[in-house]
């Protein structure tokens, strides 16, 4: 992004080489390098394109302005209308006879556990922050593990339940699992070393977390509240609307996501160019990229967020046509199809949405850069990718377990506190309760660290020189276990 990849920084006494122009000391570069990211805090300042260490375009930071605006209009436009549809229509009750059963339930109990949970996972998040960055390797190794635990389990169920397909299956992720893991396992130290990184920005910048929070609680109401309206909508439109129901549906919570992603990303490009605006809890860094995030790049956002969210709705009505009993092979290879365009689409939009946060680009340039990224760099980056996915879904369960035992504890401590729903076995209505809070929390928080490790991986293979001069020793550790994985690609490492 800022400096030729082909530079190499050999000792103290040597030039560090920025944009063809000999930097004597390191205060100096220093200097420079805040003057120039702060172009990017202050509305994305004009910089010609550099080479990367592989011959690859890096990217250019974009001048301030509003990128994809039309399908940022075309989003608030949709909100409001659903809103105001949700507001001044009344809600029609499925109920024939008027009656509400749900009125004699008190959930006041429900709501105690919940935010007893939800605070308790919160801090348990936090504190698994520091453990991670602390047995970083060790967790990716037991997360690979992990994951080959669970398609073996799958396969002994199989057995015991008869389920032919079920043990074909488990038996044949099990297989793949153990030569994906042979082939990977002596890149787990950069990995590691990734993760760690990426930890350490997360930690370094944790308001960050209360951002993915603020948003998970807007698709929580954006969720509840369109279950609620969607039988008015049909009942007044007719079932021709379902498509456009789930398409409002899938389209805000896509957008809802990569905001956040967008932000970390943007928050995470700042610390590894300028540490100095970002190394506070609440730092300058959060409060820009979310701006931007809201603003600049929102149009950005809702494009790349419509092409998911229209293959998502597309399924969803194809999962609505397979209660027929006609053209059930037509529709399961079609569901295949889509699943197979989605998974493409939400791969290149997770890198896309680092461009867009990073640089400022609009939807198209960021994918182009995300080809050409993927072009020079080769498609290694992504075993990296898939190994630390591996130990942020292992932690976000471990998170949830944790608390789903707390559930349980004050759930059985205090028996009346969920006697309201009508259930008889409380504790295990408490576990379950503390086992899906925790885990959607602490998947909010792994959610932002996943979005680190992405621009943590983009930034280490643009601008790996930036992040030696003000990160030496997690630079050190990154450039060590990748050359010890890739021994032959070094490049200017």
């Amino acid at each position: 992004m800022w400096s030729n990849g082909q530079e190499q920084t050999k000792g103290m006494g040597q030039p560090v080489i920025v944009q063809g122009t000999a930097v004597p000391n390191p205060s100096q570069y220093d200097q420079q390098m805040q003057s120039k990211y702060k172009g990017v805090e202050s509305g994305y300042g004009n910089m010609n394109n550099t080479i990367g260490s592989s011959g690859g375009i890096k990217g250019e930071v974009q001048p301030k302005q509003f990128n994809d605006v039309g399908f940022g209009i075309a989003f608030i436009i949709h909100i409001l209308f659903v809103v105001g549809f949700m507001i001044f229509v009344p809600i029609i009750e499925n109920d024939e006879n008027g009656e509400n059963d749900a009125a004699d339930i008190d959930y006041s109990g429900l709501f105690m556990c919940i935010q007893v949970c939800a605070a308790f996972s919160i801090i348990l998040s936090s504190f698994m922050l520091g453990f991670m960055m602390k047995f970083a390797r060790q967790l990716v190794k037991t997360a690979l593990f992990f994951s080959i635990g669970l398609s073996g389990a799958m396969a002994v169920m199989g057995l015991l339940s008869g389920q032919i397909m079920l043990l074909v299956l488990g038996s044949l992720q099990f297989f793949i699992g153990i030569c994906y893991a042979y082939y990977v396992w002596h890149r787990i130290p950069f990995a590691a070393a990734n993760l760690n990184t990426a930890l350490t920005a997360v930690k370094t910048n944790l308001g960050l977390a209360f951002v993915g929070y603020f948003f998970t609680a807007l698709a929580i109401l954006w969720t509840v509240r369109w279950m609620v309206t969607v039988n008015t909508a049909l009942a007044m439109f007719g079932e021709g609307t379902l498509f456009f129901l789930f398409l409002s549906y899938f389209w805000t919570h896509q957008v809802i996501q990569n905001t956040v992603h967008v932000t970390s990303a943007g928050v995470v490009g700042t610390w590894w160019f300028n540490p100095y605006e970002a190394n506070s809890f609440c730092s300058s860094a959060i409060k820009d990229s979310f701006f931007r995030a809201t603003t600049h790049s929102f149009g950005s956002i809702c494009f790349g967020s419509l092409l998911v969210a229209l293959v998502q709705a597309l399924r969803a009505m194809n999962h609505q046509a397979r209660g027929q009993d006609d053209c059930q092979i037509l529709l399961c290879i079609t569901d295949c199809i889509l699943g197979c365009i989605e998974g493409i689409l939400e791969y290149l939009n997770k890198w896309a949405y680092v461009y867009v946060g990073l640089y400022g680009y609009g939807y198209i340039d960021a994918g182009r850069n995300v080809m050409t990224l993927f072009q020079h760099k080769g498609w290694d980056v992504i075993i990296t990718d898939n190994l630390v996915d591996n130990v942020l879904f292992m932690v976000s369960l471990v998170i949830g377990l944790v608390t789903g035992f707390l559930g349980m504890l004050i759930s059985g401590l205090d028996k009346n506190l969920l006697a309201g729903l009508g259930y008889e076995n409380v504790e295990a209505i408490g576990f379950i309760i503390g086992l899906v809070v925790g885990f959607v929390m602490g998947s909010i928080l792994m959610s932002v660290v996943s979005s680190a490790v992405n621009t943590v991986i983009v930034c280490f293979a643009e601008a790996p020189n930036e992040f030696q001069n003000n990160h030496p020793e997690l630079s050190n550790e990154m450039r060590e276990t990748w050359r010890a994985a890739w021994p032959n690609e070094c490049g200017g490492l």
